[in-house]
């Protein structure tokens, strides 16, 4: 089958590979729809911490935002999976560990990670191997293209639930990402009044095509009831703690590639809870609901849909300019 190959840092290439085989507990999935982000450009262009630790090494298959139909199942596999539409978790707990029986397989210390961590190959390719234990059924409603933002969606929705808002609330979205604008179109479907602030005025005028009329350049000042810090600016995290309330939530979900810097001290005696998000565990099951009942419709984030062979000039950050300003690329890797 074809798949798409980080080699090393700027190199990448379709190849042909061997297509995966069910093995017990897992299913094969047809891939119609996978999303890229900020984590596999970093893991093109080198920056990604992985490849420091050696938790990810080359070649890489990235792609863990992903939606598709079961065509093969393991032994130990329930065959009603097989011809359902799917989506499932990045993160793949080892099953035993405290972590794991608590519920937080997605901080295993074994954990293996879809298209990242320890070798577990990608979505950009034609077709994923998968536990069963991970995978998420699509409703009629959810197409291919929602199905492949319920990983991000995910990652937005516990961040909101983070921020512990009520409707009517202030939410200041740090980083009008695909992160920060799910997060925000999510907030928004709970009553939450969201503002955002960002670097450029072109990313804030897309963001005020999806409806957000309250956007930044500079900080808007304190007051608000929680932030979620979905940028990727080492100076966020403390423009977040200036922003927000006493006594209310910070939320960070976004990385920087340098360590940021936080006064505690000011957290402290601010009486702030900061919480930090990893990942979209225990939020894929809410992302379906919002996305198949209409709450919340994040199609116009996605600017375009490429072939396997057009993944490296999207990586290397070239976008053609009829794509407009929309954050997120999906690939289809059925296209020739």
């Amino acid at each position: 089958m074809r798949a798409f190959v980080i080699t090393g840092p700027g190199r990448a290439e379709v190849q042909e590979v061997e297509p995966p085989v069910a093995a017990p507990g897992e299913v094969v999935v047809e891939v119609e729809r996978a999303g890229v982000c900020g984590t596999d450009a970093e893991v093109f262009s080198g920056a990604m911490a992985y490849l420091r630790t050696g938790e990810a090494r080359y070649p890489v298959r990235i792609g863990h935002e992903w939606a598709g139909t079961v065509r093969e199942a393991g032994d130990g596999v329930d065959p009603a999976w097989l011809g359902r539409r799917v989506t499932g978790d990045t993160m793949l707990g080892c099953g035993r560990c405290a972590r794991c029986g608590s519920g937080r397989q997605h901080l295993c210390a074994d954990r293996y990670e879809i298209g990242i961590r320890h070798g577990w190959p990608g979505a950009l390719a034609e077709r994923l191997p998968v536990p069963v234990r991970a995978l998420r059924p699509l409703p009629d409603a959810v197409d291919p293209v929602l199905g492949a933002l319920v990983e991000p969606g995910g990652n937005a929705l516990r961040a909101v639930r983070a921020a512990a808002l009520e409707p009517g609330e202030r939410l200041l979205v740090i980083g009008p990402g695909t992160i920060g604008l799910l997060a925000a179109l999510m907030a928004v479907a709970q009553g939450v009044e969201v503002q955002l602030l960002g670097l450029t005025e072109r990313s804030l005028a897309f963001a005020r095509s999806l409806g957000f009329t309250s956007t930044w350049t500079a900080p808007p000042g304190p007051g608000f009831d929680a932030v979620i810090d979905a940028s990727n600016g080492p100076g966020s995290p403390a423009l977040a703690l200036d922003a927000v309330e006493p006594g209310r939530h910070v939320v960070f979900i976004g990385l920087s590639a340098e360590p940021s810097h936080l006064d505690t001290r000011r957290m402290v005696l601010k009486d702030v809870t900061a919480v930090g998000v990893l990942s979209a565990s225990g939020g894929l099951a809410g992302t379906i609901d919002l996305y198949a009942s209409g709450q919340v419709d994040p199609r116009p984030l996605v600017a375009a849909t490429v072939s396997l062979g057009e993944v490296a000039t999207v990586l290397a950050g070239e976008r053609r300019p009829e794509w407009g300003d929309a954050p997120k690329i999906h690939v289809d890797p059925r296209l020739p």
